[in-house]
């Protein structure tokens, strides 16, 4: 073990100590791959029926513990309880999902071309890649991980997970739930710092990584340079695009919620919200939003803006919202012991403002404005994030116009911008995603290698088979 320690604390009341535990060093990573891929090995050759028999069980530990595990994201990352309660759900049905998806064909036949015989066959069939690394962050602390785990179990891998440190209680407890129905060490979670996850991604057979674009990048490189298969998650900087035929008032209700829920601290969360054509009556409808939203405790069920996860994030919240611009509501830190941020709107920004460029993961959006739909498309694709886009319109055709111009990896019509189909392929352009999409039937991408095969008969047997029949 490292002399490193590692230290979760509740968000909300940081004297309240999570968690404290050592971080795994180096060698300890690299006996858990070890001990991984033996487990691995047998469970590859394990039926589909029972790698999702194990998957179904395990959502049904997950569901019966929702309670529990509700109480502890709450208390370790500050969500607010309704979220948490949501992201359970997910998390549950996720397993449910990815049980099933154990048991769909793993591969195809192809038509076979001269030269071949006749009689010879041409296939590809999926194959697990071995022992995936999963490094994961603290805002979606069971969802995340479960998203990428349960593929990985699901088509024979086993799954080495570090979490981010400020999740790590809730990380080992889904552990141990998973542990319940799977064989030893085909699930296993390394608390660590940086150097635990240097020596994951220098042991892995495949990476799946969600966290900031920088780290992802070196992720990325590391593993290009083991020639290994990655996937990465690098947030977004998304915006809301709303034309002068919307609803206002459920446009700016949508687009708050999607800004200020779980204190912004969403990769798919509104940051920036673009008018087409007057901004006035839109921006009197975001303040009006914002004056409705309750700040405070996560475990009150009234609560919509907790808490931001350290004191870090909150300096550089505040910092975001007073780099020039008019702050229309917000911009100040409350008077309380957690790291609290009151729900800001920020206009009048110039280009080079950090709300304007960067993602800065926090309860605060910049409102812009755009003459035409065609300057709201070149302005949404002035960063180099592309995660998701939201178009708010009565008008089908300019819908379905935004839909074709939009070069985000999600574009969403009269929605909020924050929300996940699980069932569905999820991630970005530019910035935000590297690899394959992440979530549904398109995992399978990432967490498999495809084999072609192909069987030719004998020497000396004939084509078409008629002296075996005769």
């Amino acid at each position: 073990m490292s002399a490193a320690v590692i230290e979760s604390r509740s968000p909300q009341a940081p004297g309240e100590l999570i968690l404290s535990c050592p971080a795994v060093d180096r060698r300890g990573v690299a006996g858990a791959f070890v001990a991984a891929r033996e487990a691995a090995a047998a469970w590859q050759l394990s039926p589909a029926s029972e790698r999702a028999d194990a998957l179904t069980s395990a959502a049904a530990t997950v569901a019966a513990n929702a309670d529990e595990l509700c109480d502890l994201v709450v208390r370790e990352v500050g969500k607010p309880v309704v979220e948490a309660r949501g992201e359970i759900a997910r998390a549950v049905s996720i397993l449910r999902f990815h049980a099933q998806a154990a048991l769909l064909g793993d591969g195809e036949t192809h038509p076979t071309l001269p030269p071949m015989a006749g009689d010879a066959i041409v296939m590809s069939r999926r194959r697990p890649r071995g022992v995936a690394g999963l490094i994961t962050p603290w805002n979606f602390p069971i969802a995340i991980p479960l998203w990428k785990a349960a593929p990985a179990l699901a088509y024979g891998n086993a799954v080495v997970l570090k979490p981010s440190p400020q999740a790590t209680a809730t990380a080992l407890r889904v552990a141990e739930m998973m542990g319940e129905h799977l064989p030893t060490d085909v699930f296993t979670v390394l608390p660590g710092d940086r150097e635990t996850g240097e020596a994951l991604v220098a042991e892995a057979d495949v990476l799946s990584f969600t966290g900031s674009t920088l780290v992802g990048r070196a992720v990325t490189r590391a593993a290009a340079e083991r020639g290994i298969t990655i996937q990465c998650e690098m947030g977004g900087c998304n915006a809301s695009i709303v034309l002068p035929d919307a609803d206002v008032e459920s446009a700016a209700r949508n687009i708050v919620a999607s800004a200020m829920g779980y204190a912004g601290q969403k990769c798919t969360a509104t940051s920036r919200i673009i008018v087409v054509g007057n901004p006035v009556p839109l921006t009197e409808a975001l303040a009006a939003a914002v004056d409705t939203l309750t700040t405070g405790d996560p475990a009150d069920p009234f609560t919509v803006v907790g808490p931001v996860i350290s004191e870090a994030a909150r300096e550089r919240v505040l910092a975001a919202a007073h780099d020039g611009g008019r702050v229309i509501r917000g911009g100040t830190a409350t008077e309380t012991d957690g790291y609290f941020v009151a729900p800001t709107l920020v206009d009048s920004l110039g280009p080079d403002a950090l709300l304007v460029r960067e993602e800065v993961f926090g309860p605060v959006a910049a409102i812009l404005s755009a003459p035409d739909r065609n300057q709201a498309v070149a302005l949404n694709a002035s960063v180099p994030h592309g995660l998701v886009t939201s178009v708010f319109t009565a008008d089908l055709d300019a819908a379905l116009w935004f839909a074709a111009q939009l070069r985000t990896g999600m574009i969403r019509i009269n929605q909020p911008t924050s929300g996940v189909d699980f069932h569905a392929p999820f991630g970005g352009e530019g910035s935000s995603s590297y690899g394959p999409r992440e979530q549904g039937l398109a995992a399978r991408e990432l967490y498999t290698a495809t084999h072609t095969i192909s069987v030719a008969p004998p020497a000396g047997a004939h084509a078409g088979g008629q002296s075996r029949r005769g």
